[in-house]
């Protein structure tokens, strides 16, 4: 179950925005083994002076069209599943919406099974 939060400049369109979450998501069907209908995606919009990140970190020249995906999921997958959603997601979110890949961060949180609660108050995978 990820639970993936995109954040970015504000001022995308309807379909930019679209296209962000179903890129995300089909990377991480096809890498991560995610089931269908798994799909808990929060996109957050910002001002400039709300949205603070180093334009040049690591040699990476980044652009005001810097998008963070950060996916919260369970532990366990592999350095190579890792690698694998990465490189997904690069290419199908340079294909559509047309994001450079140096606009592209993405940040991984494991977590064990019983911290989820998918709702009735109850720790479904624990």
């Amino acid at each position: 179950m990820p639970l993936v939060r995109i954040a970015l400049r504000r001022g995308k369109s309807p379909a930019q925005l679209a296209a962000l979450r179903n890129g995300v998501y089909q990377a991480m069907r096809e890498t991560f083994n995610v089931p269908e209908n798994d799909r808990f995606i929060l996109v957050s919009q910002h001002d400039a002076d709300e949205f603070d990140c180093d334009p040049n970190y690591l040699g990476i020249a980044r652009s005001d069209d810097l998008v963070i995906v950060q996916i919260t999921c369970n532990s366990g997958r592999t350095v190579e599943q890792k690698q694998a959603l990465y490189r997904s997601m690069a290419e199908k979110l340079s294909a559509d919406p047309g994001l450079r890949p140096e606009d592209l961060f993405i940040n991984l949180v494991e977590v064990t099974k019983e911290n989820w609660s998918f709702g009735n108050g109850i720790a479904q995978y624990a």
